[in-house]
Parts: structure tokens; C-alpha cells; sequence
């Protein structure tokens, strides 16, 4: 993980591989943002002519390095676009901050140590740039380099390493605002990139039993109560949606609950993710091209995980219980078939139509499970559906939910930290879809609409009275095209800093 530093130096004085500057987009050409003052200077105030001459124009995310002039100790100064900028006494926003600092983390791979002169006029802006730099600077890199034979290492040294510090100019480290901001942001930051990490692992490393090895380890290390139910425990329990689902694999499936308490709280939050740490579709296999990234279909178990994880150690007030029903979904002599009918553990029956709508079979017993210890809210995050994809793209995740205040405080809260979402129906016209002539409800309905299908389909597993909310992330949990702003190519840690968030807000009872 990058180191983060608040420093009271000044630009010109701080000793650094690169300094990072914040340009705009002004009315009238490129303009210098705030905190880079000293920067300017040294360049006799023509930073923004030099840079419009080696064709800068601040557009958000662009990157441009030209060698330092004398008069500052750092050899490089990066300028980094924030887009246009902001009327006079309005500030830049946050998401603009959190992603021109992951973009210049990024372009920084390799380098020791990097000053950052961006605008920080509050916490909220420490805590914006210190995120998108931390975030910016994330690479998975487990598996490339290493060592040869006789463990001697690689000759070529393995991957370029991230940016190794991260040094906030201008935040006040005896301000208690600017403090609390920076160690909030290395938390969540943290926490994300662990998810990251969890998506990126080959499924081959990342069975269910690891994950819930792993899940367990890290709870017990920062207070929190874990339970892992194995495959006995499942069978024995009357857990018929995750058994089914994952029967066809050598490696057994796993519920895991963690629990994180806190003694003042007065609300308690369950958060349940969707963990097949792989997907080939079971019998209903699916095609060639439609299976290379499905490593990635824990990304919502990945999430509940890291933000749980995130609540206990930022000590938040509020009771959040994680479950991650962990299963991988594999054809084989005794896979569930297109046809058969499953007890899940609510008791309800469920043909299954299609092997590969895996998903909500395994969240339909954790669902029934969270539910009995009767929480105030319950939230789901997974990666569910390619409708939702064909709905809202590949960067905004879908908010279904059976209470319309609560949707609306989840869509709030996910724009706020920087996840683009979007709020979705759940038609009750679509229900009867999934009528079935054998059993209580099939697990496939119309096509169009599927993803709102699939949000029905798991409400019908919500304890009853409990306010619920569905996050379909099968957009943005893992981006297959060229990095940009903060985020990497790979697992993304979509729907974590929305889960923390939310946490906080619940903690604070400042929920909507």
C-alpha cells in the first residue's frame, strides 16, 4: 500500500521524485489551480503558457511532465487536468480531485516518492485527493516477476512498483479535520484495494475455502467475529440455493459470516455478497468469450468483505454483519441441471431454468439467513446480471429496493463518494415471469428486463418488515479497457466506499 504523509513543506522546498500541479480548463485558457502557487513562480509565473505550448489543456485526467526549473527540488513537476474550472469562490469538485490524483498516481508508477500541490480548501478535499491517489497508485502485481529456480530472482526484476509515498501539500497535519480525513482516506483506500486484490486472484488461488480463509484471518486481526459454515454445515442446515449451485465443483462452497459490533450502537446493518469465485454457467455453460473474466463474479463478496472490514477499523458506531455465500459454479456429473428443483433454505422451491442465474440461488439462502437476525437494513451487492450492463453501461451500478426513501438515500450516497449509480424499479408485472408449474418460483423470468427480474427474485428472500436494497454492480466491478482516473484495469472495489458510507451515515443517524 502507498505511504500517505500530510507535509507542512512547501512546494518549492519539498524533496521529491515529481511534483503534481492541478490545471484547468479557465474561461480564457489554461489556468494553474490553487497550490501550485510556489510552482508558478518558479517557472516566473508562465506554468500555464509553457504547458499550453506543449498542448495541455487541462481536460480532466490528462497528464502532461516537463523537467522542474531551478528553484524547486524536485526534478519533475506533473501537471494534471482537473476540467473546467469552477465559478470564483466555488471549489473544485471532489470527484474531479479524487480522479486528477489517481491519474497522476498512476503516471507516476515507479517512483519513490511524489508531492501533490493540489487544491485542498477543506477535509473533504484532503480526503478526495488522498483517496484518488491512494487508489490511483494501485497495481496487482502478485503474479508477474518473481523468482526462478533455486529461488534466485528474476533477472529482469519483475513489474514497474506503484508509487510508493504519497505527500499531501498544503493539508494541516495538526488540524484535526485535515487528520481524521487522511487517515479515513487510507482505510477506505485500503480496503478497496484489498478487494481489488481478491477480484484480480486467478480462481485456481481463490477457491471459496481460500476466500473464507483469507475473510477469516483478516477478521480476527481487526475484532471481528467470524463463523464459516463448509459444505457439511450447509447440507445439514437446509442451505439448498448454495449447495445447488456449487456441487458441480472439486471445491466446496462456504457461507461466512462476519460480524463487527460496536458497544454504543443502536442500528445494525447486514450486508450480503454475491462470492462465485468463478462462473463457467454450470451446465448451461457459457460460450467462449463470455467466460475469461468471470473470476470476477465475487466482486460483491469482495465488497461486503472490504467494507465491513473498513467499519471496524475506522470504529464507526453502528452494528454490520457481512455474509459471503462463496460458491464456484462448475459443470460436471453432479452439477445441478436445467430442470431440477432446489429446497433453499427459507424453504420456498426453485426450479432452475438456467444454471448460470447462479447468482441469486446463493444470495436467496444468505438473504434468508441475514434477515433472521432481524437488521435494520439489508443491503446486496453483486454482479448479477448482464442486463443491467446493457441498461446503465459499464460504469454505473443499478439500486433496486423495496422501500423508495432508502433507494433514494443509497443513490445519494453512492454519487457522493464517486460511484456512479443509478435508482431501478422492480415492476410487479414481472413477478408472475417467474411462475413455475412444479415449483414455488422458477429462477429465470422474461428476458427483457432481466436484471429487474433478478432484483424480484431475490426480494422474495428479504425476512418480512426488513428495508432491503439490491446493488447490481455487473457493470463496473471490473474494467476490462485501459485505466483512467482512479481506476485500474481489473477489479475495481465497486460499492465499497458506498457500503462505508453508508455505514457512517447509519452510525451518525444522518440517513436520509
Amino acid at each position: 500500500m502507498t505511504a500517505l504523509t500530510l507535509s507542512t513543506a512547501g512546494a518549492a522546498t519539498l524533496r521529491a521524485d515529481a511534483l503534481v500541479v492541478g490545471v484547468a480548463k479557465g474561461p480564457k485558457g489554461l489556468v494553474v489551480a490553487a497550490g501550485a502557487e510556489a510552482v508558478d513562480k518558479a517557472f516566473d509565473g508562465k506554468l500555464a503558457a509553457v504547458l499550453d505550448s506543449l498542448g495541455a489543456t487541462g481536460a480532466e485526467g490528462e497528464t502532461t511532465k516537463l523537467p522542474a526549473p531551478a528553484g524547486l527540488k524536485a526534478p519533475v513537476v506533473l501537471a494534471v487536468g482537473l476540467g473546467t474550472a469552477p465559478e470564483q469562490d466555488e471549489s473544485f469538485d471532489e470527484e474531479a480531485l479524487r480522479r486528477a490524483a489517481g491519474s497522476a498516481a498512476r503516471a507516476l508508477h515507479g517512483s519513490k516518492k511524489a508531492a501533490f500541490a493540489l487544491p485542498l480548501d477543506d477535509a473533504s478535499a484532503v480526503t478526495a485527493v488522498a483517496e484518488g491517489a491512494l487508489l490511483g497508485a494501485y497495481a496487482f502485481t502478485a503474479y508477474q516477476g518473481g523468482e526462478k529456480k533455486n529461488g534466485k530472482a528474476d533477472k529482469n526484476g519483475g513489474p514497474k512498483q506503484p508509487l510508493a509515498e504519497v505527500a499531501l501539500l498544503g493539508a494541516k497535519p495538526r488540524d484535526k479535520e485535515h487528520k481524521a480525513a487522511a487517515e479515513r482516506a487510507v482505510v477506505v483506500a485500503t480496503e478497496v484495494n484489498v478487494a481489488r486484490d481478491l477480484i484480480n486472484t486467478p480462481p485456481n488461488d481463490l477457491t471459496p475455502e481460500a476466500f473464507a480463509a483469507v475473510a477469516s484471518a483478516t477478521a480476527k486481526e481487526n475484532g471481528v467475529k467470524v463463523q464459516v459454515l463448509d459444505e457439511k454445515a450447509l447440507v445439514k442446515g437446509g442451505y439448498g440455493g448454495i449447495m445447488g449451485v456449487g456441487k458441480g465443483s472439486e471445491n466446496p462452497p462456504r457461507l461466512v459470516k462476519l460480524s463487527y459490533t460496536h458497544a454504543k450502537a443502536e442500528k445494525t446493518l447486514a450486508f450480503v455478497g454475491k462470492g462465485i469465485t468463478y462462473d463457467s454457467g454450470g451446465i448451461s455453460l457459457k460460450p467462449a468469450g463470455h467466460n475469461e473474466t468471470m473470476k470476477c463474479d465475487m466482486s460483491g463478496a469482495a465488497a461486503v468483505f472490504a467494507a465491513v472490514i473498513a467499519a471496524a477499523k475506522l470504529g464507526l458506531q453502528v452494528n454490520v454483519t457481512g455474509w459471503l455465500a462463496l460458491a464456484e459454479n462448475m459443470p460436471s456429473g453432479s452439477a445441478t441441471k436445467p430442470g431440477d428443483v432446489l429446497r433453499m433454505y427459507s424453504g420456498k422451491t426453485v426450479e432452475v431454468l438456467n444454471t448460470d442465474a447462479e447468482g441469486r440461488l446463493v444470495l436467496g439462502d444468505a438473504l434468508t439467513k441475514a434477515s433472521e437476525d432481524n437488521p435494520d437494513a439489508i443491503v446486496d451487492v453483486a454482479t448479477l446480471t448482464g442486463a443491467m450492463v446493457l441498461a446503465l453501461g459499464d460504469r454505473t451500478f443499478g439500486i433496486m429496493a423495496n422501500d423508495d426513501a432508502f433507494r433514494t438515500s443509497i443513490h445519494e450516497i453512492a454519487e457522493e463518494v464517486g460511484e456512479a449509480s443509478w435508482p431501478m424499479p422492480l415492476p410487479e408485472d414481472l413477478r408472475k415471469t417467474m411462475d413455475s408449474p412444479t415449483a414455488d418460483i422458477a429462477n429465470m423470468g422474461v428476458r427483457m428486463g432481466g436484471g429487474l427480474v433478478a432484483g424480484l427474485f431475490l426480494q422474495e428472500f428479504v425476512g418480512e418488515g426488513i428495508t432491503w436494497a439490491h446493488l447490481d454492480i455487473a457493470g463496473p466491478a471490473f474494467h476490462e479497457g485501459a485505466p483512467y482516473g482512479y481506476t485500474p484495469k481489473g477489479g475495481t472495489g465497486s460499492a465499497v466506499r458506498t457500503l462505508v458510507r453508508l455505514a457512517e451515515r447509519t452510525a451518525t443517524g444522518d440517513l436520509g
